[in-house]
C-alpha cells in the first residue's frame, strides 16, 4: 500500500519551498501526495495564491479558510488546529510535511504530534530575531524528522536534543527551482506583469511582530527611501502577520507612481526570474538572505527581522535609518558582480528528500526521545 504524504502550505513563499518535493512525490510510484492549502493562499487581498497550486499541476488539494482579515495570530493558530484535526479525522495520512515558522506549520506539527502521525519539518534549525524563531524551534521539537538547509541548522537541532539519525541535510528545496532550466525569460515575466523598466529593484517589507509600536514609522521611512532613491521598484505586499496594516497604510504613497509596480504576489517562477535579474532586493524578507545570494544579487537587509542569520558579501545589514539605507544602496551598486552562493544547497533537495522517504523515514518512532549532547 502506498504511503500518503500530506503537505501543508499557507503562503506563496512556503509553496515555492515545497513545490519540488511535492512534484517528486507525485512522480513516485511508492507514495501519494495530498495538499492542505490554507492561510494567506485563501485571501483575495494577497492575490488568492491558492490558484497557483492546481496551475502547477497538483490536483489533490483541500482548501481551508483559517482566517479573516484582522484575526490575531493565536486565533489563526487555533482555527488551523481545528480545521486540520477535522481533515485528518476523515483522511488517513502517514506523514505530515510542514515548512518554516508560520502558525500553520506550528498547527500541523501540533496536530501530528497529538494524533501520533509522523511530522517532517523543512528548514528547521534556522535563527532570526523575531517571534518566528520561537515558533520555528517549537515546530522542530514537535516534529519527528528534519530536512535542514545547511550544516549550521543541523548542529542547532542537535543542540535542541534532536536525534542526529533523523536529521537530513538536503539544502533548501526552492534552490531546485532556482537553478532549473524551466524559469521563464525576463521578457516573458515583464510582459506577464507589465513591468516596463529597463532596470529595477525588488522591495519587500514584512511586519516585525515584536516591534509593533514602531511598525508604522519604519514602514513610512521605508517608503521615503524608495521614493527618494528615484529608482524603479517592483514592490510585493507584506505577509499578513500582526502589523501588516501599518505597511499597507504607508504603501498608499506608492500608488500611481510611474517608477513603482505594486503587486499582491507574483507566481513563484516569475518572481525568481525577476530576482535573478534585479539590481538589488531591499527590505527585511528572508528572500534577501536565502535566495538572493544564490544568484549573487545584493541585499539591503533592514532592521532586526533577519537578525543573526547567514552573512555573505552580497548582504548589506542596516538599521531603519534613511541615510544608512540610501548609502547601502549606493554601496551595493559599486560592484558589477558578486559571488554566487551554495550555502543553501546545489539544487538536488528533492532527490535527497525522496532517498530518505524510500529508505529510512518509516523506521522513525513517533515516540520522541531527548538526546543529550555529549
Amino acid at each position: 500500500m502506498k504511503k500518503i504524504i500530506l503537505f501543508i502550505t499557507a503562503t506563496r513563499a512556503d509553496f515555492g519551498k515545497l513545490k519540488s518535493l511535492i512534484r517528486a512525490v507525485k512522480e513516485s510510484d511508492e507514495f501519494e501526495y495530498l495538499i492542505f492549502g490554507t492561510g494567506m493562499h485563501m485571501l483575495a487581498k494577497y492575490g488568492g495564491t491558492i490558484k497557483e497550486i492546481p496551475r502547477s499541476g497538483f490536483d489533490n488539494l483541500f482548501t481551508f479558510m483559517n482566517q479573516v482579515e484582522g484575526e490575531s495570530m493565536e486565533v489563526i493558530l487555533a482555527n488551523t488546529v481545528i480545521g486540520l484535526s477535522r481533515y485528518l479525522a476523515e483522511n488517513h495520512v502517514d506523514l505530515i510535511v510542514v515548512h518554516g515558522d508560520r502558525v500553520e506549520a506550528l498547527a500541523g506539527a501540533t496536530v501530528g504530534a497529538l494524533r501520533n502521525v509522523l511530522v517532517a519539518h523543512i528548514e528547521g534549525g534556522e535563527i532570526s530575531g523575531t517571534v518566528d524563531e520561537l515558533m520555528r524551534h517549537a515546530i522542530s521539537k514537535l516534529s519527528h524528522i528534519h530536512f535542514v538547509a545547511n550544516e549550521r541548522a543541523e548542529k542547532r537541532l542537535k543542540q535542541l536534543g534532536e536525534d542526529p539519525n533523523v536529521i537530513y541535510c538536503i539544502g533548501s528545496p526552492d534552490v531546485d527551482v532556482m537553478l532549473s532550466k524551466e524559469l521563464p525569460s525576463l521578457e516573458e515575466s515583464r510582459d506577464r506583469y507589465k513591468v516596463n523598466f529597463d532596470s529595477y529593484s525588488i522591495a519587500m517589507l514584512h511586519p516585525v511582530t515584536t516591534e509593533l509600536a514602531i511598525q508604522y514609522d519604519n514602514a513610512s521611512l521605508f517608503v521615503d527611501v524608495l521614493l527618494e532613491s528615484q529608482r524603479n521598484y517592483i514592490v510585493i505586499y507584506p505577509n499578513n502577520d500582526s502589523g501588516s496594516e501599518h505597511i499597507f497604510t504607508a504603501y498608499r504613497r506608492l500608488q500611481n507612481k510611474s517608477n513603482i509596480r505594486l503587486f499582491p504576489s507574483l507566481r513563484f517562477e516569475h518572481y525568481l526570474t525577476f530576482l535573478k535579474n534585479t539590481d538589488f532586493i531591499i527590505g527585511n524578507s528572508s528572500a534577501g538572505i536565502h535566495e538572493a545570494p544564490i544568484y549573487g544579487v545584493p541585499t539591503i537587509n533592514i532592521g532586526s527581522r533577519q537578525q543573526n542569520r547567514f552573512k555573505y558579501p552580497t548582504i548589506f545589514d542596516v538599521p531603519f535609518e534613511k541615510e544608512a539605507i540610501l548609502s547601502a544602496i549606493e554601496s551595493s551598486q559599486s560592484s558589477k558582480s558578486y559571488p554566487t552562493c551554495s550555502h543553501y544547497g546545489i539544487g538536488d533537495s528533492a532527490k535527497q528528500f525522496m532517498k530518505a522517504l524510500e529508505k529510512d523515514v518509516w523506521k522513525v518512532s513517533n515516540q520522541k526521545l531527548f538526546r543529550d549532547v555529549n
